[in-house]
């Protein structure tokens, strides 16, 4: 990248012959919508992401299409619902023939990264990126399979509920150790961009685990609040007077079998507000980083979660059910310079920026060959949505994970959101009316043609005895190779990062002034004469 000189004398990258923009894909885990200000929530501290809301195109009716990590985030990669790829649960395959935004960016020209989590099971760690700068938080083998034919066997590796009764400050945890990392590898990976030559286009993807339980928090953050300003779930129901999904929920994180105080929800919930104000607090050195070197004008950065948290709404937590609390996320588009800044009420999902990334990638105004998708795309593109026209306002949904023996499906349309579930009452809610969902519409004789419109959409839009039986087998494949791999040498699947040392820091490799000028940002004028290399 070529470089300009700005009042002060500090000098910065800017695109240069670069056309095309730079996306910047920022991703939280667990995050939910209801809970940041600028979505209408009224405690958690984020400044920063207030700040790209402002400025930006905030979606203020996001999905994810299946309320569990790893489904959502192969849903996100490939823009294709979990049951046309097999994203059952947090031990699904994720094949590598199936192309993903990572794999189409770079037919587009870019160079792609990933710093963060985003849970890949399976012998491919990459799908498309050409680096990863960390290892991922979660295993990438088989082991945390789900087992619908044993359903009152409890794994070990379920949610329960010390997160909350453990909930309060650390020192340090497993997700800051994680994070960290993250964040170091993507700030150094945007200085080594701003100071190359490199005219090609990056989409660099950090991926956070923050404020995903563990309901922990370091101090500082756990400080940033009080007991008095945090805020009591709003719903409580009791758990006798759950409906069958949510019941079976709480067997799975075995809230049944302990009930929790006040003291220890206002103690879960203080903490993922400070770890969500940690979210934010990195975003802000991210965007500090584009600002300095004169990245950002040419940055699209994009911020997402992939599912939510209902932190005790409804007497529910952790995610893994369409109520708002778990499947509504965060989403904005931040380009000011591109975008002017609106709000968008339709409803979108996150299986919508696959074809919002490629589409972003033809800004630069250059000739391309159209992409041709190698299979078709279930996720519609957000552009319209940016440029403040005529967009899409629907979601679907398919659940198969954790607390469900047939899948759970919903569509989002309108002021309706519908979920079904073989075995289970159908719920039907308008969400302009009731956005709490406290009214199940589907027992109301005023609404029983639009439930049988849904009903017959249902239908005709899946088999659910042919979806479960996909859902068996996958099941008894992937439980007979995790137990088989204990024997003997298991293989490990885990992405392992790479550094050459030989070519880290100072190396002969390289003339020691020409090393010192090229790792200097910016670098001294005084010696604008050298070419860097």
């Amino acid at each position: 990248m070529s470089a300009s000189t700005d009042s002060q004398g500090l000098r910065h990258a800017n695109s240069g012959n670069q056309a095309q923009p730079n996306i910047l894909f920022i991703m939280a885990d667990q995050l939910a919508a209801p809970t940041l200000s600028f979505l209408g929530g009224n405690t958690a501290k984020t400044p920063n992401l207030d700040r790209l809301a402002a400025e930006g195109v905030v979606f203020e009716s996001a999905y994810c299409n299946s309320p569990l990590c790893t489904p959502s985030r192969y849903v996100l990669m490939t823009g294709q619902l979990p049951t046309r790829i097999g994203a059952w649960d947090n031990a699904a395959d994720f094949p590598a023939d199936y192309p993903t935004y990572a794999h189409y960016l770079r037919l587009r020209g870019y160079k792609t990264a990933l710093s963060g989590k985003m849970h890949f099971c399976g012998p491919d760690q990459l799908h498309g990126f050409e680096q990863r700068l960390t290892t991922d938080i979660y295993p990438a083998d088989y082991g945390w399979f789900v087992d619908w034919e044993n359903f009152d066997t409890r794994p070990s590796y379920y949610h329960n509920m010390s997160s909350v009764t453990q909930a309060g400050p650390v020192l340090r945890s497993n997700q800051l150790d994680f994070d960290d990392e993250v964040i170091f590898q993507a700030q150094r990976y945007l200085y080594d961009r701003a100071r190359s030559n490199d005219d090609q286009p990056f989409c660099l993807t950090v991926s956070m685990t923050h404020p995903h339980d563990p309901y922990a928090t370091p101090p500082e953050y756990w400080d940033r609040y009080t007991d008095k300003e945090i805020d009591l779930p709003s719903v409580n129901i009791a758990d006798a007077d759950q409906d069958p999904h949510s019941a079976r929920l709480l067997h799975v994180y075995q809230k049944d079998e302990k009930q929790i105080s006040e003291q220890q929800i206002r103690n879960a919930r203080r903490a993922y507000y400070g770890n969500t104000s940690y979210v934010d607090d990195q975003i802000g050195k991210l965007m500090k980083i584009l600002q300095q070197t004169g990245l950002a004008d040419n940055t699209i950065v994009v911020f997402s979660g992939d599912h939510g948290d209902m932190l005790g709404e409804r007497g529910l937590w952790y995610k893994m059910s369409y109520f708002e609390w778990s499947a509504r996320v965060p989403m904005l588009v931040w380009s000011p310079k591109r975008f002017t800044p609106k709000r968008v009420s339709q409803s979108v999902s996150t299986i919508d920026l696959l074809p919002t990334f490629v589409d972003l990638a033809g800004l630069s105004g250059q000739s391309f060959t159209p992409i041709e998708y190698a299979m078709p795309i279930d996720g519609r593109s957000l552009m319209p949505h940016l440029r403040g026209e005529n967009g899409h306002d629907e979601v679907i949904g398919e659940y198969t994970g954790e607390g469900v023996v047939a899948p759970l499906f919903m569509i989002r349309r309108g002021d309706f959101k519908y979920v079904c579930c073989k075995g289970d009452p159908d719920q039907l809610f308008n969400l302009a009316e009731d956005p709490k969902e406290l009214n199940n519409l589907a027992d109301n004789p005023a609404f029983a043609d639009t439930l049988e419109a849904f009903r017959r959409e249902s239908a005709q839009r899946w088999d659910s005895d042919a979806i479960t039986e996909r859902v068996l087998v996958s099941q008894r494949r992937r439980k007979l190779i995790a137990r088989a791999h204990k024997q003997g040498v298991e293989p490990a699947w885990d992405h392992q990062p790479f550094t050459d040392a030989s070519r880290s820091y100072m190396r002969n490799n390289i003339d020691l002034d020409d090393l010192e000028y090229n790792a200097r940002f910016p670098r001294p004028n005084a010696n604008e004469q050298k070419d860097a290399t």
